[in-house]
């Protein structure tokens, strides 16, 4: 039989039952489309996963500034105007410098001058000293007033920033009327509250001064901690070259803590997941198979006074064999082709309504198709020998 007529004769049997044909289709379709949809669909979340971890941890880099030795004269190792030359490194987008210290950590701070008996009006929180671009640093907003400026810092203003946390503790909500807080004997106008802190989160809990007020009033000179927001990939390099930067010729008393390299746990991620929902597919796929069996099966009983014609006008076994094959096949492609359309589909739809970035495997989408003509091909192995098998003169005895 020439493959021409071979592949005719296999379209016009599976058209010749339009609908068992689309409901056998319809397992292939249901397997390939649920194997797309679910590695796709894991891939991209895998990618958002460590998008988000990408964009949270590694653009963060914090040089760590030992404090000088008691009754030392010289000079800091790092001074508040050096994160001036870190912000002139390529891939830096933001810095600060801080400053704290043991004696600063537990102060007791009350929102006013008033003692009443059998009232807590004290809370006990953290004083630091930062740079006017500590906000933007510690990727935070002022949701109250201002953040203090290189002006009230050359006037030594005694002017406050709360953390969010410190300023509900304390009860102030609204800076419009200059409200003071009170500590270590002193009184300081606060200007501002400092809410939506990612990093340093421990500063939702403190008072924040400006360094010139901050030296003078609670001793904290020395720069402490440095900082810095880095572009995505740019981390590694900046904190090779921050600590040189900040402290030329001793860099290397500093300490420096930079994201790892994420390419492993990428790859980890990506692969836990595809191989969870890989499973998934693959089940589904194996239900389609069996439905492609089975129906094939029963096309061949039915078939059986045809099978004997065919045999008795010369057909071979090889031809009858090939023939079921064939229409197997077909069915299993044309699922194959569907499923992987409506399985791409899925993914996009899934990633728009998330308003994720799609990621698809152009090699699974293209091989699709061919893995629902081979499910077919294996599906329909014992369907085609068990009808190649048949005698002319049983078959042609059999009831069709």
């Amino acid at each position: 039989m020439d493959p021409r007529d071979l592949w005719s004769e296999s379209l016009a049997g599976v058209l010749a039952r339009p609908v068992r044909s689309a409901l056998t289709t319809l397992g292939t379709v249901l397997g390939i489309g649920t194997l797309v949809i679910t590695i796709g669909v894991a891939a991209t979340a895998a990618n958002q996963i460590v998008g988000r971890f990408d964009a949270l941890t590694a653009t963060s880099v914090t040089v760590v500034v030992p404090a000088p030795p008691s009754g030392s004269a010289d000079p800091p190792l790092v001074s508040w105007s050096g994160t001036d030359a870190v912000e002139r490194l390529a891939g830096v987008e933001s810095s600060a410098a801080l400053s704290d210290a043991e004696d600063t950590a537990n102060v007791q701070v009350r929102a006013n001058d008033i003692v009443a008996p059998g009232t807590v009006t004290e809370q006990t929180l953290a004083v630091v000293a930062a740079t006017p671009a500590l906000p933007e640093a510690v990727r935070g907003t002022m949701t109250a007033g201002r953040f203090y400026d290189a002006g009230d810092i050359a006037r030594h203003e005694r002017v406050a920033v709360l953390g969010d946390q410190a300023a509900r503790l304390l009860g102030i909500d609204d800076v419009r009327d200059a409200p003071a807080i009170f500590f270590d004997g002193q009184s300081f106008t606060v200007i501002g509250v400092l809410s939506g802190i990612q990093r340093e989160q421990r500063l939702s809990a403190s008072v924040i001064l400006p360094p010139t007020t901050a030296a003078d009033r609670m001793g904290l000179k020395d720069v402490t901690r440095v900082l810095v927001n880095t572009s995505l990939g740019a981390a590694r390099q900046v904190a090779r070259q921050a600590p040189i930067a900040l402290a030329p010729g001793h860099e290397e008393a500093l300490t420096v803590t930079a994201p790892p390299d994420l390419t492993k746990t990428r790859k980890g991620v990506q692969g836990d997941v595809n191989g969870l929902f890989l499973i998934l597919g693959l089940v589904s796929l194996i239900v389609g198979a069996i439905g492609i069996a089975n129906v094939t099966l029963v096309t061949v009983m039915e078939r059986t006074g045809e099978i004997g014609l065919r045999r008795a006008l010369g057909a071979s076994r090889r031809q009858v064999a090939g023939q079921f094959l064939a229409e197997s096949t077909t069915i299993g492609l044309l699922g194959g082709v569907v499923g992987a359309a409506l399985g791409v589909v899925a993914v996009v739809c899934v990633a728009a309504v998330k308003h994720w970035t799609p990621v698809l495997d152009l090699g699974l989408a293209l091989g699709a198709p061919v893995a629902g003509a081979l499910v077919g091909l294996l599906a329909g192995l014992y369907p085609s020998l068990r009808a190649a098998r048949m005698e002319p003169v049983d078959a042609l005895r059999a009831p069709s």
